[in-house]
């Protein structure tokens, strides 16, 4: 099997969340919660290093927050707004 064969055989990105997000027993994020996702995932990675985002993301689960508020506290941190 060739690597493009491998690579055809994964399902895409939101496939994979919404199966991981059953295996969790939750909902799996709708649209908008996926771009406000990478949204906070971007702001994180450019204020920092990329090993932020995945962290950051993981943080805002941890915290109960919402993706549009945590946006605007990473923001807020690297100083830069809207």
């Amino acid at each position: 099997m060739s690597e493009d064969d491998v690579a055809d055989a994964r399902p895409d990105g939101r496939a994979w969340v919404a199966s991981f997000a059953a295996q969790l027993g939750i909902d799996p994020p709708d649209a908008d919660e996926v771009e406000r996702l990478l949204e906070l995932a971007s702001v994180a990675a450019h204020a920092s290093e990329r090993l932020a985002a995945p962290l950051a993301c993981w943080l805002v689960g941890r915290a109960g927050l919402d993706a549009s508020t945590a946006i605007e506290l990473g923001r807020r941190l690297d100083g830069s707004q809207g």
